[in-house]
């Protein structure tokens, strides 16, 4: 969880992607890109679509112009990412402390409750005990008045 926190963009071969924040530089990053792009080497990945197939007939200027906004644009939604995963965390950590309180209380209630349950097993001993000397006076009572009269 505490490492999401210290989830930042990282650059791989001029590519975005989350790592453990370690110097990353966007402007040399994009420098990187400029350079294989002016001394006319594309990126490897042709085929995935990041620049359209009109991006072939754009000139150098456009594309690198193109892709810098898709960049952006992937950052900013990688930011929204990042933003996400830390409320979640936090919302994870409150829901935990939440539980572990819960938790607490519930051990706090049981132990509440078998006290009060040995209590009250107690009291109905010793009711029964007082039933029976009651009993038995009324009994010794009973013979009393017998011997009275």
């Amino acid at each position: 969880s505490s490492k999401i926190r210290n989830m930042e963009v990282q650059s791989t071969d001029g590519v975005a992607v989350l790592e453990d924040c370690i110097g990353f530089s966007l402007t040399k990053t994009i420098s990187k890109v400029e350079e294989k792009l002016k001394k006319g080497v594309l990126p490897d990945c042709q085929d995935d679509d990041v620049i359209p197939r009109v991006g072939n007939e754009m000139g150098t200027e456009a594309q690198i112009r193109f892709l810098k906004a898709k960049l952006r644009v992937t950052q900013e939604d990688l930011a929204n990412v990042v933003f996400e995963c830390r409320k979640k965390d936090d919302e994870n950590q409150n829901l935990a402390t939440r539980l572990k309180d819960a938790e607490e209380e519930n051990t706090r209630l049981q132990r509440t409750i078998s006290l009060q349950q040995s209590q009250t097993e107690k009291y109905k001993m010793l009711s029964q005990e007082a039933n029976k000397k009651t009993e038995g006076l009324q009994q010794e009572v009973t013979a009393l008045e017998k011997v009275l009269q």
